[in-house]
């Protein structure tokens, strides 16, 4: 059988630890047999970042927008134990932070649905997408320890040496405060992701923030919202028969508890980080849930929602088994390889995307799994299979299929 071509390349990410393991197994047994793979790669695995002074990362977000696709490994962001083992010359920040400020996108998170594998909250029959915001708030902040009495005010000096000053807080002792920014185009292109991403998947959008404590911070994200709402998405909404709402986010959660699913939940940078690891977790497994930045000027990056799994990594590296769930990982590649067959009008590509995530999802629910998922699931004496047998088992289904 001849291997199905590609027209154009997708930017393909390599990453760190236990997923860069998956990643090339993924590779060998599902991808390569079937397709003949068009990739520029790019190792974001921390040790090449640090050798390039992180500008890898950098040409790989600007690859990202001359091709419009990429596929994402989980990357490593550093700590001050991290900075000891790779021997690092500074502490990089997250890839996942810079490519997403680069693209100034909105991550949409969405747990896989499996049978056999039921969400703690009885209700949700339908998957919660988690639009989250991916720039500034507390992951752009600036900090500082506060040693003793004194004032703290915030000033803003404008381009024509303007100073604007508020009385942040007097302290009488030792204390901390923390500096937050956001850009209203960066919101503006938040707001028009979410309201694309609803008319592409015909959900409704709740969004929700604190504008009663917030007045003006959060307040700008409510009006911004509403107003590129009705002026440039109302009808549309209309004409799909989907809907707009919002509310405050303590209420947003209390209502989500009680919701069948089915609508995508959009929340700023924080609240999205926060409540889409909820959402994952409740639905089963943060292993089981897809993740793609999308900007409004049509790029699109899909990853896996976890991080590198550290230590099974380190577990493998000791010659010991495994078994690590590689759904997520697999569904960034079909994500990525289905979108890239949209865009090229590469239907035999999207086919095969659609058809490697059914023998996933198969491979479950015929009870052949990792053992995160043998843990909760609902389906009698499953096979617990390793690492890489799992990868293989898929791929027996997918030939079977």
């Amino acid at each position: 059988m001849s291997k199905i071509t590609m027209k154009t390349p997708l930017v393909e990410m390599d990453g760190d630890e236990m997923t860069r393991i998956l990643w090339k197994m993924i590779k060998d047994e599902l991808l390569s047999p079937y397709i003949d793979l068009n990739t520029e790669y790019y190792d974001l695995g921390l040790k090449h970042r640090n050798e390039t002074n992180d500008q890898v990362t950098v040409d790989s977000a600007e690859a990202t927008k001359k091709y419009g696709v990429a596929v994402k490994c989980a990357t490593i962001t550093p700590n001050a134990a991290r900075m000891t083992e790779y021997d690092l010359k500074e502490m990089w920040k997250s890839p996942n932070g810079t490519i997403r400020a680069m693209l100034d996108g909105t991550v949409f998170r969405a747990p896989i649905i499996v049978k056999g594998i039921e969400p703690c909250v009885k209700n949700w029959v339908k998957p919660i997408t988690l639009a989250r915001h991916a720039y500034g708030d507390v992951y752009k902040a600036t900090e500082m320890k506060i040693s003793g009495p004194g004032k703290a005010e915030l000033v803003f000096t404008a381009e024509d040496g303007t100073e604007t000053r508020e009385e942040i807080f007097t302290f009488k002792g030792p204390g901390v405060i923390q500096g937050q920014h956001n850009r209203e185009d960066s919101i503006e292109s938040f707001a028009r992701s979410c309201f694309k991403y609803a008319l592409e998947t015909k959900q409704d959008v709740w969004f929700a923030t604190k504008d009663t404590i917030s007045k003006k911070y959060d307040h700008t994200f409510k009006d911004i919202f509403a107003e590129i709402f009705e002026k440039e998405y109302k009808e549309q909404f209309e004409k799909a028969g989907i809907t707009y709402f919002y509310t405050l986010i303590d209420d947003a959660v209390a209502r989500v508890m009680k919701a069948e699913g089915g609508f995508i939940w959009a929340c700023k940078n924080y609240d999205g980080d926060v409540m889409s690891d909820m959402v994952s977790s409740a639905f089963g497994s943060l292993a089981m849930m897809t993740s793609v930045l999308v900007s409004p000027q049509g790029y699109f990056e899909y990853e896996a929602a976890h991080g590198t799994v550290q230590r099974h990594y380190y577990k493998h590296l000791k010659g010991e088994e495994t078994s690590t769930n590689s759904v997520a990982t697999i569904f960034a590649w079909t994500g990525a390889l289905r979108k890239r067959g949209e865009l090229d009008g590469n239907k035999e590509l999207s086919d095969f995307a659609d058809k490697l995530e059914r023998a996933c999802i198969k491979t479950i629910e015929d009870g052949k799994m990792t053992k995160d998922l043998a843990l909760i699931t609902s389906i009698e004496n499953p096979t617990v299979l390793n690492s890489e047998n799992f990868i293989k088992a898929i791929r027996e289904t997918f030939d079977n299929m």
